[in-house]
């Protein structure tokens, strides 16, 4: 090291005398090209320089520092993201099952505002219920409700819908009661086909199905007709919904009757909240009111034709003549008769003989086949027509009927001047 500094003495003292002029100059010399300072006076040289030497130094740790810090910045505040993440997360499933119980409310709060309308329109006492579970097996179709016998509810009372009906109450316990739907097959209800006005008894089938039976054919039910209730089995109110008839079909066990087969009104499979009928109201709505006016109008007019019907079939058909007696006289009628009198004779109008054809004759009355003429007028007595004597009192008793010859065969009819064969 120390033959390096002799070697190159003097250079190295050269180098030293150059820099510190460079030096000296730097300090004396302004950078007019650099920054002024506040008074106007130009930057020195050497600041500059020093300026411009340290100046990547501080850039770089500079930009090493900040990178640090956002780093570690960063870092805590994904914590706190995170953290606040999972806050947000729980908030929005909370709001979430918030609106789902609101819509829920909203939906319940609309049928429980339907029930009131219709308690309004139809009965005076209801008590509201809600569904909470079901028989379970298809061999019976029982709900169970959340209401009992401390809301005043007894056996045999209504459970409906605004839809229809849809059933009774069977058997009730002090907080809840059982519901025997109308599709049951020991259940029942009187009805009324709406257009037809037949009355009928509706029943639930083996299969789950609304049926009516022990109904004769009638060609006047069709599909689709509606079936309300009738009020004759005091259980339901009169006029509430059934359903409509789906299908009909002759019973295959007594083929004079009819199997119908109901849809009901109510989705029996998919109900919340039911309305059981405590009290009926006297008097129904005035348009249920002229529903049923105009159905018993209908009903009594198609009654009026059918009668009007068999009477003019009873008039134009013959009246039937008791024969007469054993003895020939004639026969009575005792219904007739008033009491304390003997009975009138039964009065025998005597009918016209119906005019035959000239080349036909009664048995036993044929003329001789000499006398006959093809083709010409019978001009023999016996065929004359009887006809009753006017000035007879046509209440007068008729007289015995004469017994009839036994007839003879008549022989054909032979041109003239043919010898006839004798009898064997």
């Amino acid at each position: 090291m120390e033959s390096f500094f002799v070697r190159f003495r003097n250079a190295l003292v050269l180098v030293t005398v150059l820099l510190l002029q460079t030096i000296l100059l730097a300090v004396q010399v302004r950078d007019l090209r650099g920054p002024s300072q506040p008074d106007g006076r130009k930057v020195t040289l050497l600041r500059s320089w020093a300026v411009a030497a340290v100046a990547p130094f501080e850039r770089s740790t500079g930009f090493i520092g900040r990178t640090v810090r956002g780093g570690w910045a960063n870092y805590i505040d994904l914590r706190h993201t995170r953290q606040q993440n999972s806050d947000l997360e729980k908030e929005v499933a909370r709001l979430r099952l918030e609106q789902a119980q609101f819509a829920e409310d909203a939906i319940q709060g609309r049928r429980l505002q339907a029930l009131l309308d219709f308690r309004r329109q139809y009965v005076t006492s209801t008590v509201a219920a809600q569904v909470i579970g079901t028989s379970g097996v298809d061999s019976s179709r029982v709900l169970l409700i959340d209401k009992g016998a401390d809301y005043g509810l007894k056996p045999d009372m209504a459970v409906i819908t605004p839809d229809g009906i849809v059933g009774k109450l069977r058997d009730v316990f002090p907080h809840t009661a059982q519901v025997l739907e109308i599709d049951d097959p020991s259940s029942g209800a009187g009805v009324i086909l709406a257009s037809t006005r037949i009355r009928a008894i509706i029943h639930g089938g083996p299969d789950g199905k609304v049926q009516i039976g022990n109904l004769t054919a009638d060609s006047r039910i069709k599909p689709g007709e509606i079936v309300l209730t009738s009020g004759g089995d005091q259980v339901f109110p009169r006029g509430l919904k059934v359903g409509t008839i789906e299908s009909l079909a002759p019973d295959k066990d007594r083929q004079l009757y009819s199997l119908i087969n109901i849809k009901p009104a109510v989705n029996l499979s998919q109900l919340e909240e039911v309305l059981i009928i405590t009290a009926t109201q006297a008097d129904l709505s005035a348009q249920a009111q002229q529903d049923l006016a105009q159905g018993e109008a209908s009903g009594e007019q198609i009654k009026a034709d059918a009668k009007r019907a068999a009477d003019l079939a009873a008039e134009r058909l013959p009246s039937l003549t008791p024969p007469p007696n054993a003895d020939g006289t004639p026969a009575v009628d005792p219904a007739a008769a008033k009491p304390g009198e003997p009975p009138k004779p039964v009065t025998i109008v005597p009918r016209t003989t119906p005019v035959l054809h000239p080349d036909r004759y009664s048995p036993g009355q044929t003329p001789p086949a000499s006398t006959l003429t093809p083709g010409g007028q019978n001009s023999n007595p016996a065929r004359a027509t009887f006809v009753p004597d006017s000035s007879t009192d046509s209440s007068a008793t008729a007289p015995a009927p004469t017994p009839r010859k036994k007839p003879v065969t008549p022989s054909p009819s032979t041109p003239p001047g043919t010898p006839k064969e004798p009898q064997r």
